[in-house]
């Protein structure tokens, strides 16, 4: 596939370019080139980048957080959005939905690197957002972290913890691919996380 990835020299693109030439896609410099669009910049840009998308007749894959979802839920392609492309943060989301039914209180803890943009993370609202909205979010921006998330969970005399740890921006390699094989089949307007896919 011909794709346009916005954000090839950032974190997650210098990671991303390699695995997707690697599985065969092709790396475009234009929306006229390209058959998809990935997205891994800033929220203000990926919002123009998918109205842009859109626009043209090219359907995205969108990784960035923190940009306003509306744009996307009319658009005339599929806009797919994940908080997190790690196959293993949307299994934490998955357990800790399920475990929530069986404890009274928990709490999210969400680290990431000192440069992340929006806090709390994508991923923590979305846990929140799976446990009922009402759980409270403790965000931590340190040099030394990728993305890391943990889900405390309290009852009488006991604490389940549920954690994911990304050590490597290479972990999302694996849901962008996914993301990717499954796009055509979506309809258009917005789908958004993984578990839609798995």
């Amino acid at each position: 596939m011909r794709l346009l990835l916005n954000g090839r020299n950032g974190k997650v693109g210098s990671v991303l370019a390699p695995a997707l030439e690697a599985h065969g896609h092709e790396l475009v410099d234009s929306l006229t080139a390209a058959e998809a669009m990935v997205d891994f910049t800033r929220p203000d840009a990926a919002a123009a980048n998918i109205v842009a998308a859109a626009g043209a007749g090219v359907p995205c894959v969108v990784g960035t957080s923190g940009w306003d979802l509306e744009v996307a839920r009319k658009a005339p392609v599929p806009v797919f959005y994940a908080p997190n492309f790690a196959l293993g943060a949307v299994l934490m989301m998955r357990f800790a939905e399920q475990a929530a039914a069986y404890f009274p209180r928990s709490e999210i803890i969400e680290l990431h690197h000192e440069t992340k943009l929006d806090a709390p993370s994508g991923t923590a609202a979305a846990t929140a957002s799976r446990l009922g909205g009402e759980t409270p979010i403790h965000s931590v921006r340190l040099p030394g972290l990728v993305a890391h998330q943990e889900v405390l969970f309290g009852g009488t005399g006991e604490l389940l913890t549920i954690r994911h740890d990304t050590t490597s921006r290479v972990a999302f390699s694996a849901g962008v691919l996914l993301a990717l094989e499954k796009l055509p089949t979506l309809p258009p307007g917005l789908t958004v996380g993984l578990d839609a896919l798995l």
